[in-house]
């Protein structure tokens, strides 16, 4: 670990030169690209330093003690400041341990989430909707911009599939942990006899990719535009402004239909196909590193239950850590960030100690 630490020492102080050099500072790109990597070493650089400075300081106290070991009083002073320094020591050392965990590159990015009616019929649909409205709200809490990519909505005011980009430095990060199937139990708006039912949803969270990152051959397309359908505009029906867009050598087919403009909906469908093809290759490697996949919390796969919403119990349980918290109300009115940060603890934990063996 000491010479990563040196490392990245090494080019903090590198950094900063270059940070003053008149031919990096004058050409935009490369201050840009060199402040970015300059502000992710620092953290580490920084308290690599503290910890240098406590690992110096407990060695002076070393040789104090050695000097004054025949005088009592100091020697227990000397002691009491030597264990303290030794905590100090250990608590930077795990920080730093946690500092040189890998950080997923996605983490940064937009986002594009996908959710989908599963198992429940009409009941799965609703309980689609409110998901949606707890992802709005936990984007508001966290500064994030929400943008309706598509929506397939039910005649009793459900969602059957609906798709949104948030956007924002972090989204990812905090959104990631969300793909999978999300359970609810609880009594249908439907149901007159008060049964308690259990339905299902599927997210999917994508990073959004860039153009550069995917090449997608025109040719590979076929386009097509139809007439929105559904709830909620005077342009529905009227126009053919929905964009309906199928990738022929995978079979991937994305629609948008939520804009006016049958360029702006093509545009939003295009930065959909393009994570999801990227998402798509990514699987394909990590389906072939074992090792990678069993260092993350859960598998991400949207065929695995995650989350169950009791609402009789007033109960929220996270299955991939065994968290259990009776706060209902508050996870679905966007207060998602008990869940988000025990789960980005775990993986942290798991990204060591798979770093460590």
């Amino acid at each position: 670990m000491i010479d990563k630490l040196e490392a990245f020492s090494k080019r903090y102080e590198e950094l900063s030169k270059r940070l003053c050099d008149p031919s990096v500072v004058t050409v935009n790109e490369l201050y840009t690209k060199t402040m970015k990597e300059y502000k992710e070493v620092e953290p580490v650089a920084l308290k690599y330093n503290e910890y240098k400075k406590i690992a110096l300081s407990i060695e002076d106290n070393k040789k104090l003690l050695e000097e004054n070991r025949d005088d009592d009083e100091l020697k227990a002073l000397l002691t009491e400041e030597q264990n303290e320094l030794e905590e100090k020591k250990n608590k930077l050392s795990e920080e730093l341990k946690e500092l040189l965990v890998p950080k997923d590159e996605n983490d940064d990015r937009n986002v594009i989430v996908e959710i989908r009616a599963g198992a429940g019929g009409e009941e799965a649909a609703l309980f689609a909707g409110v998901v949606y409205r707890m992802y709005t709200m936990y984007a508001q809490n966290n500064g994030f911009t929400l943008e309706l990519l598509n929506i397939n909505e039910t005649e009793l005011g459900g969602i059957k599939a609906i798709s949104f980009m948030v956007s924002g430095r972090g989204a990812y990060s905090r959104f990631k942990f969300e793909s999978g199937v999300h359970r609810v139990q609880r009594v249908p708006e439907t149901e007159t006899q008060g049964r308690i039912h259990t339905s299902t949803v599927s997210v999917a969270v994508l990073p959004e990719a860039e153009e550069v990152e995917v090449n997608i051959d025109p040719s590979d397309l076929k386009i097509d535009t139809f007439r929105s359908s559904g709830a909620g505009g005077q342009h529905i029906n009227k126009t053919e402004s929905a964009i309906r867009i199928t990738h022929i050598p995978t079979g991937i087919v994305v629609e948008c239909q939520d804009e006016r403009s049958q360029y702006k909906n093509k545009d939003k469908a295009m930065k959909v196909l393009r994570s999801r093809l990227l998402e798509s290759e990514k699987q394909k490697q990590h389906d072939k590193q074992a090792k990678e996949r069993a260092s993350q919390v859960g598998t991400a796969d949207r065929s695995e239950r995650i989350r169950t919403y009791n609402y009789h119990e007033g109960r929220v349980t996270d299955h991939r850590i065994g968290l259990v918290l009776y706060k209902i109300d508050e996870i679905l009115n966007g207060n998602l960030d008990e869940f988000v940060d025990a789960l980005t603890a775990a993986q942290r934990a798991e990204k060591i100690r798979s770093e460590q063996e």
